[in-house]
């Protein structure tokens, strides 16, 4: 595991979209495996500035993304679908053909998780994943739970997570109360793992899915046995793994 200490959001942000362009760079042709919410929406504006300055070319880029709300169409604003057209694809090169998100609106939900899961399969592995880290532990919606699930599924939001993302919304009734989210075996499987973190409010979170014991009760936690793991955090993020001496 590789902590990387970032002064704030704005260099975080790059640090971390630094590490994705140098696999795009290295090879053209790579999967990256990609995250929504408020974390890396400063990655992918600094993606898309390179794209359109320094000419980093997503032209022959997969990407599969790990999650979607259940019930959202694909052009509601809140969805994950909508979130990654407007954040990252419609500005730059990549095909949309190329990209992954699983379907919300799927009518028989058991046959899209297995359909998705043949997407990843057919894809081989995902060169990068991008992962944030939610306030309950979990990674994609990959909520805490006895066990840990291998593939994808749909899973019912805690209430911390319906909580959480209920700044989104007009009001928190609105929030879906399920999603679909890929399984921790294939983010697992990921030959590089890129976890991004921000803010005072990841700081327990973060030194308790880095530090404290591997459970299915934290799924982060799983992610201290992936052999190529790095961490990009701004200070605030750090601050506890930091007081306990386990970073300078």
């Amino acid at each position: 595991m590789k902590i990387i200490s970032t002064p704030d959001y704005k260099m975080m942000s790059k640090k971390a979209a630094g590490i994705i362009s140098a696999q795009v760079i290295l090879r053209p042709d790579c999967v990256l495996g990609l995250a929504t919410g408020s974390t890396p929406e400063g990655i992918y504006s600094q993606l898309i500035e390179w794209y359109k300055n320094e000419g980093l070319d997503f032209s022959d880029v997969h990407s599969i993304n790990l999650d979607e709300y259940c019930g959202l169409t694909p052009d509601h604003d809140q969805s994950y679908r909508y979130f990654m057209n407007e954040k990252l694809f419609k500005h730059i090169n990549i095909n949309i053909d190329n990209t992954n998100v699983p379907n919300g609106m799927a009518k028989d939900m058991d046959a899209e998780c297995k359909r998705y899961d043949n997407v990843i399969k057919n894809l081989g592995e995902i060169d990068l994943q991008l992962l944030g880290i939610g306030n309950t532990g979990h990674i994609g919606f990959n909520e805490p739970d006895d066990v840990f699930y291998k593939t994808t599924h749909c899973v019912k939001l805690k209430e911390k997570t319906i909580e959480a993302n209920s700044r989104f919304f007009d009001k928190i009734e609105d929030v879906p109360k399920t999603a679909v989210t890929m399984g921790i075996q294939s983010i697992m499987q990921s030959k590089k793992i890129l976890l991004a973190a921000n803010g005072a409010g990841k700081a327990q979170i973060l030194y308790t899915a880095l530090f404290g014991p591997i459970t299915p009760k934290v799924p982060a936690s799983i992610l201290q046995l992936h052999n190529d793991l790095t961490v990009v955090a701004d200070e605030a993020a750090l601050a506890v793994i930091k007081e306990k001496g386990l970073i300078d």
